[in-house]
């Protein structure tokens, strides 16, 4: 199957144009159709030995989501002491989620069990698995913006906390949950990067050729 300069151009686009959303979502619903065609991308991903670890623990309940918030604010607090003075002040400045805002939540698992002990392409490395989960992430995040609809990732958040929440099995690793809708705006450029936290590295600081 051959990409068109059209269809290359289009996923450069929304590449691009990807933001971590965090306060700009709409109550609108996302229609069921157009969340399942977001999960079917994130299914497509790639996955080491094509064990394809991942669930999707799809979240609408408002009660649920707020004990989701819970976990967040007691993490987000003990981030908070981790840095200093004026950092720490600037962070807790950060709108850094959309749990309640957005409609839907999504939390993405990892099931490292799903195919035996040995899996090929992870004998090695077994950490792979979860990376695996992790693409199915980034390819869940592309599609949404496709969709235009924003996604937030809050990382800032104990699994046990998630686990507890939406009652899943301790042998599952919660990898992400995923704050999910249509937004007012995109910003131009990461709000991080807006806000001087931290510039976007050049590209040319980061590729080496042949060796390190």
């Amino acid at each position: 199957m051959t990409i068109s300069a059209d269809e290359r151009d289009a996923l450069y686009k929304v590449i691009y144009s990807r933001r971590d959303v965090r306060g700009q979502f709409l109550a609108d619903p996302v229609p069921e159709e157009v969340l399942r065609r977001v999960l079917d991308a994130a299914h497509h991903a790639p996955s080491v030995g094509f064990m394809q670890p991942w669930d999707f623990v799809v979240v609408r309940d408002f009660e649920v989501r707020k004990q989701i918030k819970a976990g967040f604010e007691t993490a987000h607090a003990e981030a908070a002491a981790m840095f200093e003075g004026a950092k720490r002040e600037q962070y807790r400045s950060f709108k850094l989620e959309g749990i309640l805002e957005a409609p839907v939540g999504v939390c993405v698992t990892c099931d490292r069990t799903r195919s035996g002990e040995v899996v090929i392409g992870r004998t090695a490395n077994p950490e792979m698995d979860l990376y695996s989960s992790v693409c199915a992430v980034q390819n869940l995040w592309l599609a949404a913006r496709a969709e235009n609809l924003g996604v937030g990732w809050v990382s800032i958040i104990h699994h046990d906390s998630v686990r507890q929440a939406l009652g899943i099995p301790e042998h599952i690793v919660p990898v992400a949950w995923l704050c999910i809708g249509y937004v007012s705006f995109f910003h131009d450029t990461p709000e991080l990067e807006q806000a001087g936290w931290l510039p976007r590295l050049a590209l040319e600081e980061l590729v080496h050729q042949e060796q390190w």
